[in-house]
């Protein structure tokens, strides 16, 4: 039997397993607001008990251990769902950006959010001024000799000009914009990765030999991991020590408390940078994470946009110049092209004309000033089907790669509104399981203290107990 020495021990115990239990509650109770911490429960178990002549008997309570409580699968999932996260916000911005650049102003169907076409009702967007040029054209074919006239035209054909120049440097610059994000993502994810090796150490020296967890430490690691889930997708190996293994597409990078190797960016010869190991050169294929997100979208819509907006500037400078070349200025002169450039990037209108709006060729007759045949014939080109641009008209075709862009923000929109209810769900079972509640920490605080007490005063009990005993003998 205990006796009364064992049963002090026992009291000893019971105080000291009660006290933990306060300082894991206080633990749990000051990382409340902290989004990486995972709660904390003290695990006890009966002492081992003694036999006597009436059996079996219990010895009290001991603290076992600290038991984090986390539910890895669940944590493996918000990791994957973050990394697609991260994919879609990054696209979201870079798409809306594009958007907001061209100025223009799309229609949507009221009943499916379906992107149906360009308004051009008061805007000022590059389909407004392909208009207007067109107007323009129209209106000198019934005034060929007005000064004024021409010199719409010579305004119409600036403006539109000047427009092509200005969507195209800032999609280049958006593009740019997007290859210094790589950059820098690429960047934060090897600061990640070293961290992540860097805190496997830690763990593996905390656990090692202890048998305890090092709660804490994983607790970072996981936060580390959801950052780098963020940038880009990837795999992880939980080891036997504690540490974990990161591959990221098919590349193993950390191994155990060993960094193998990191990522850099590379430049392919197309000015668009793309990802690949740094100590190896095995370009990286990735699947989510905002370093992909920009990759896609650069090189997807953005990269569709601006070709579109090429193909229209080349194709107004052919048939244009095709047209105007045949043409007649006021004092009979031709073969003069109205617009000079390659693309949309360096579309202009031919000075010399622009300086003297009488060379504007508009007459189908060297003889006479008054026709307007090729007037006409350019006014017409608005309507015509254009073979470059896949028998659509200038305004058909640039109509149709803005509602492309605008069809993929809007898709991009209804996924990133799907994710946030699959991440909100996420986090939701997270918090049930490794949340800190208030209300249940306090609760235990009361029984953690109501069990201290009883405990202190059983060996208050035993002491006296023991005095009295001690005093037989006086």
């Amino acid at each position: 039997m205990p006796g009364l020495f064992g049963t002090l021990d026992m009291g000893t115990r019971a105080l000291q397993a009660q006290r933990q239990g306060v300082e894991v509650t206080g633990q749990n109770l000051a990382n409340v607001n902290n989004p990486a911490y995972a709660r904390q429960r003290l695990i006890m178990r009966a002492s081992s008990s003694q036999s006597g002549s009436m059996g079996s008997q219990g010895t009290g309570v001991q603290a076992v251990s600290i038991q984090q409580l986390r539910d890895t699968l669940n944590d493996r999932q918000i990791r994957s769902e973050t990394s697609v996260s991260g994919f879609l916000s990054r696209q979201q911005s870079a798409l809306q950006n594009g958007q907001a650049l061209l100025g223009e102003t799309l229609q949507q169907d009221p009943q499916t959010g379906t992107i149906t076409g360009v308004a051009t009702s008061g805007s000022n967007g590059i389909l407004s001024q392909v208009n207007n040029l067109f107007n323009s054209f129209q209106s000198l074919s019934t005034s060929p000799a007005s000064q004024t006239a021409r010199q719409s035209v010579l305004n119409a054909s600036q403006e539109l000009a000047a427009r092509l120049r200005s969507a195209s440097g800032r999609l280049s610059d958006l593009s740019g914009s997007l290859n210094d994000s790589i950059t820098a993502d690429t960047t934060k994810t090897n600061s990640l990765i070293t961290d992540i090796a860097d805190l496997n150490n830690q763990i593996v020296q905390a656990e090692a030999g202890t048998g305890s967890t090092a709660n804490d430490l994983r607790d970072l690691r996981q936060q580390k991991l959801e950052g780098l889930s963020s940038l880009v997708d990837y795999n992880t190996a939980d080891n036997p020590d504690g540490s974990v293994n990161i591959t990221i597409g098919g590349n193993l990078l950390v191994s155990g408390g060993d960094v193998l190797d990191t990522l850099q960016t590379y430049d392919p010869g197309s000015g668009s940078l793309m990802l690949r190991t740094a100590s190896t050169n095995t370009p990286v294929s990735l699947t989510g994470g905002s370093i992909q997100g920009a990759i896609e979208v650069r090189d997807g819509a953005l990269k569709d946009l601006q070709s579109g907006l090429n193909s229209l500037a080349r194709s107004l400078i052919t048939e244009i110049n095709q047209v105007h070349r045949s043409g007649y200025d006021l004092s009979g002169n031709t073969g003069a092209d109205l617009l000079t450039g390659t693309s949309a990037a360096n579309i202009s209108v031919n000075a010399a004309i622009v300086a003297d709006p009488r060379k504007l060729q508009a007459s189908g007759d060297p003889t006479a000033a008054g026709d307007n045949q090729t007037a006409l014939a350019l006014a017409r080109l608005s309507s015509q089907p254009i073979t470059s641009l896949g028998q659509q008209t200038f305004a058909q075709q640039y109509t149709a790669s803005v509602t492309s862009l605008g069809q993929a923000l809007n898709s991009t929109n209804t996924r990133i509104d799907d994710q946030s209810i699959v991440q909100s769900m996420l986090l939701a079972q997270r918090d049930s399981v490794s949340g800190v509640s208030v209300d249940e920490e306090m609760t235990n605080m009361m029984k953690y203290q109501k069990a201290f007490e009883a405990s202190a005063r059983l060996v208050t009990t035993v002491s006296e107990m023991l005095d009295s005993v001690i005093n037989l003998k006086r």
